[in-house]
């Protein structure tokens, strides 16, 4: 990795915990080795209480619309099944530029903190409504080198106040 990868990385972990420290939320941060996919998440999380997370970025056949689908960790999407609940088109994981584009952030780093960005607003979040019943919640902060949580009241108070359009489905889980 580059070091100016490295610093812009620093600089969007920074932003986020601004951002939230600006509306007054508390967070823990939990550091850890980079780490690409839940499964190698899993060994760090054990000793952190919280909620954890996927977070997909999903694009429609068209490429015209862009949704962040934040489920719990052990769920497996069945992107078709969301495709006919959201009445969109095909759904599929979007393109790391694309992914770049719209939230600022890397394969591996996907976090609903990418929504600080202007460039965000036009991305519709998918959130399970199984999440709404926890009392903590863990994402990235934008980097795969961390785990952040917080109170899942706070980030559901953060969503509120990105502007985007925000639905609470029951995920459905593929096998």
């Amino acid at each position: 990795m580059s070091d100016k990868v490295s610093q812009e990385m620093a600089a969007s972990e920074r932003e986020v915990y601004e951002v939230l420290a600006g509306l007054g939320m508390s967070f823990t941060r939990h550091p850890h080795p980079p780490v690409f996919t839940v499964e190698e998440a899993e060994r760090y999380w054990a000793e952190i209480p919280a909620t954890h997370c996927k977070n997909l970025f999903l694009r429609n056949a068209r490429g015209s619309r862009h949704y962040l689908v934040i489920l719990g960790h052990s769920k497996r999407a069945d992107l078709r099944a969301l495709s006919a609940l959201l009445g969109d088109d095909k759904l599929s994981f979007a393109s790391p530029d694309r992914l770049m584009r719209f939230l600022r952030l890397t394969p591996g780093a996907v976090s609903p903190f990418g929504l600080i960005h202007e460039s965000a607003r036009e991305v519709i979040v998918v959130l399970d409504a199984d999440l709404a019943g926890t009392e903590r919640i863990g994402f990235h902060p934008n980097v795969n080198t961390a785990t952040m949580t917080l109170l899942t009241a706070d980030f559901l108070r953060f969503l509120d106040t990105r502007g985007n359009i925000v639905r609470r489905l029951a995920m459905p889980a593929g096998e």
